[in-house]
């Protein structure tokens, strides 16, 4: 009797789609792409519908920052004043800087505390997502809540140092007056600024981690051209420097949100110390760099964390 071989069960070939096909049976059931940027609006809403972790985020941040140092949150402090210390013996006692600058020390330590602003802003910006890669990847959210969380920490940061800021300008005669009201909308047109380069900054790290590593020299070249330590008002005057230079020099944003605040807290820094237009420039500068930032970031919003 001849042995019968079973035959193979006939194979069934999976019917093939066209990657038209696929995305359309994709939305008929309600599925999208994981992770895809939303729209500019709904990511707005998105955004505006996480605030509450954003500020936690960054206040969990700000108290974290120094718990492992014994004087703890007095380095906020400490930090800025150390700082304008050895600017102030530097610049202004060896190189004589304090020439000719009414109230030099309220006028030193006003420009080193908000420079330190707008610099840790940048720093953090380069650190929004190679820091919290984990977070990034493990859960879904805006990502531009990083850049904005870790931009609200600085501004946190500063508020708690203008304590010492005030005592210090009272030390020095600076006593309260209504111009000091001007700081408020000085420093929300700088925070809006900040965060804006730092968001774009955060896109720029999130692709190209070296440029974290250029940040500082960048950064301490712009502070030695905003008049941290030095009046530009002096440096520019006479025929030294070209005049392109010198409307550069001036409209640069980091100086006029440091003279803006010289205004509003030094008697002797009057008006004609700041150039003419100086808080529509400072505005302007605030809502191209707040907005143009978001929106590039915004644009790699599918892209952080991957590869």
């Amino acid at each position: 009797m001849a042995s019968q071989t079973a035959a193979p069960p006939p194979q069934v070939s999976a019917p093939v789609h066209a990657p038209g096909e696929l995305a359309a049976l994709a939305a008929r059931h309600g599925l999208t792409v994981s992770g895809a940027r939303p729209s500019l609006p709904a990511y707005v809403r998105q955004l505006w519908g996480r605030r509450h972790f954003i500020a936690a985020f960054a206040t969990a941040k700000l108290t974290a920052q120094y718990s492992q140092a014994k004087l703890g949150q007095i380095w906020q402090i400490m930090t800025p004043l150390l700082n304008a210390t050895v600017y102030y013996f530097i610049f202004g006692v060896l190189m004589d800087t304090k020439r000719g600058v009414e109230d030099f020390v309220p006028f030193l330590v006003t420009g080193v505390f908000i420079w330190t602003f707008t610099s840790s802003s940048i720093t953090a910006g380069t650190r929004a997502i190679s820091g919290n890669i984990g977070l990034v990847r493990a859960l879904h959210f805006p990502r531009a809540s990083l850049p904005v969380a870790l931009a609200l920490q600085q501004l946190q940061q500063l508020l708690f140092s203008l304590g010492a800021l005030t005592l210090i300008l009272l030390l020095f005669g600076q006593y309260p007056r209504p111009s000091w009201l001007l700081a408020v909308p000085a420093l929300a047109l700088q925070a809006l600024f900040n965060t804006g380069v730092s968001m774009a900054v955060a896109r720029l790290t999130a692709k190209t981690p070296d440029i974290a590593q250029l940040t500082p020299f960048v950064l301490r070249t712009w502070m030695y051209s905003s008049g941290v330590m030095w009046s530009l008002d002096h440096l520019l005057a006479g025929d030294r420097v070209p005049h392109a230079v010198m409307v550069l020099l001036e409209y640069n944003p980091a100086a006029l949100y440091i003279n803006l605040m010289r205004y509003a807290l030094i008697d002797s820094y009057s008006a004609t110390q700041l150039p003419p237009y100086a808080w529509a420039a400072a505005a302007g500068w605030a809502l191209l760099c707040g907005v143009a930032g978001f929106v590039y970031f915004w644009k790699a919003e599918e892209t952080y964390g991957r590869g």
